[in-house]
C-alpha cells in the first residue's frame, strides 16, 4: 500500500475519532501533526522524541489536547475509551496510552 493510501485511511480515521470524542464528551484541539526534519531533530535533542523516524514526519500520527468539562487532561484512565475506539478502527492504529515503553496519551498513530 502506498504512503498516500495510508494517509487517506489515517485521515478518515482521525475524522471518526474527533466525532466519537465529541459524542462521549471529550473536546479536543490539535497538538502536533506533521513535523518537518528541523522540528523532529529539535524534539530529539530536547528529549521530546526518541527517533528521527517519527510517524509525524510521514503524516501518520497526530497528538491532541483533551478537555473534559472544560479541564485540560492527559489522564490515561479518562481517555482510555477514546484510545480503545481508535485501536478498533483499523488493525494498524495504535494509541500512545497503550505504549509499553512509555505512556503518551495525546498520541494517535497508524503504523506502517
Amino acid at each position: 500500500m502506498s504512503l498516500s493510501s495510508k494517509q487517506i485511511i489515517f485521515s478518515k480515521n482521525i475524522a471518526s475519532l474527533i466525532v466519537y470524542a465529541d459524542m462521549i464528551g471529550i473536546e479536543l484541539t490539535f497538538g502536533d501533526a506533521f513535523r518537518n526534519e528541523f522540528t523532529q531533530r529539535e524534539y530529539l535533542r530536547l528529549g521530546l522524541s526518541r527517533t528521527m523516524n517519527s510517524l509525524h514526519r510521514k503524516r501518520l500520527a497526530v497528538d491532541f489536547n483533551f478537555f473534559i468539562d472544560g479541564e485540560l487532561t492527559y489522564d490515561k484512565e479518562r481517555l482510555s475509551e477514546l484510545g480503545e475506539f481508535w485501536e478498533g478502527l483499523h488493525k494498524k492504529n495504535k494509541w500512545g496510552g497503550n505504549f509499553k515503553s512509555f505512556t503518551d496519551t495525546p498520541h494517535f498513530q497508524m503504523s506502517e
